[in-house]
């Protein structure tokens, strides 16, 4: 019979919270506080750290808690616990994201997440191009399967008129946020000096440069062939889909895309998003057409095999996200 697990081991919440914050998220914000109780773990968005423009409806950045949440439960799972999520546990709090218990067993249920410990610190964003090796019909299976887990469905974007869809409704997103002067600061932000363990920068320049040239001018025209090259060379073009557009649909497509992530890399892929035409309705809509299961498109990937290993990108240290409850 499986026994709840209480938290007064910190070292071990610890651990759980180190992989949870290994997560992807839109532009590194890392949109996501814990907060530990005695026999439970609360996963916070910190709506402080939206991107309004870029994602006024805080869609991504329930995404990106979502697949936080997924870590913490692969970690959970390594040790084998059952992690129990009650999600948006208050309807009028939609800031707690999610309240995790823990229980402890034996059984087969957690081991398909526990196998995806291993590969969990090694999931990169890879946004260089990936070598000239088709994915197999298997390991798409498995992406697909590990979305459906999930609740949320996935599908290749295959054929040309597909790709060819699909690039279009990229450079056409990047010309459009590019053009927008607000967007471009609330970008250039994130690339601020002072940001050693979050934000991102434009490849090629130094961060500083990167926040000058992203502030000042308009270069959507030269992301956008950037982005229309690296698609060329795309082995799999792949979209993540739910039910509905709601916030706990964003939460399972956070999970089904840690899910297939570290799916993928498990089978020695890597991957980088493509999401920017999914900010803008109309090309949102152009996506879910040509997607094979009509639902509603969540995450664009694009994936294949990297030719070479890259460092980690950095985290906000844990004591910046977990606290641990006074009252408890």
């Amino acid at each position: 019979m499986a026994q709840v697990v209480y938290l007064q081991n910190q070292d071990i919440v610890r651990d759980c919270v180190s992989a949870a914050i290994l997560a992807p998220s839109a532009h590194n914000t890392q949109p996501w506080r814990f907060r530990s109780l005695r026999n439970s773990l609360d996963l916070i968005a910190d709506r402080t750290r939206a991107l309004p423009a870029n994602d006024p409806y805080d869609r991504e950045l329930t995404i990106s808690c979502g697949a936080a949440l997924f870590n913490l439960r692969v970690a959970a799972a390594a040790k084998s616990w059952t992690a129990t999520v009650d999600e948006f546990p208050f309807g009028d709090d939609m800031d707690l994201v999610a309240r995790i218990s823990f229980s402890s067993t034996k059984d087969g249920s957690i081991r398909d997440a526990a196998l995806l410990a291993d590969v969990l610190p090694l999931r990169r964003t890879y946004r260089r191009r990936f070598l000239d090796e088709p994915v197999t019909q298997e390991v798409i299976d498995s992406l697909v399967f590990a979305a459906e887990q999930e609740r949320c469905f996935a599908a290749p974007l295959v054929g040309e008129a597909a790709r060819e869809v699909a690039a279009q409704c990229i450079s056409d997103a990047d010309r459009i946020e590019w053009a927008d002067p607000v967007w471009r600061r609330e970008i250039s932000s994130w690339m601020h000096p002072q940001r050693k363990n979050e934000g991102f920068g434009i490849p090629g320049l130094t961060q500083r440069a990167a926040q000058l040239v992203a502030r000042t001018f308009d270069i959507g025209s030269g992301v956008a062939a950037h982005d229309s090259q690296i698609l060329q060379g795309t082995p799999l073009l792949f979209v993540i889909g739910t039910p509905n557009d709601h916030d706990a649909d964003w939460l399972h497509a956070g999970q089904a895309l840690e899910r297939v992530l570290l799916t993928a890399c498990s089978h020695g892929l890597q991957a980088s998003f493509l999401n920017q035409p999914l900010h803008i309705e109309r090309l949102r809509s152009s996506i879910r057409a040509i997607a094979p299961t009509a639902l509603t498109p969540q995450v664009l990937l694009r994936l294949g095999k990297p030719s070479d290993v890259l460092e980690p990108v950095t985290r906000r240290p844990l004591e910046a996200v977990l606290a641990t409850d006074p009252l408890e």
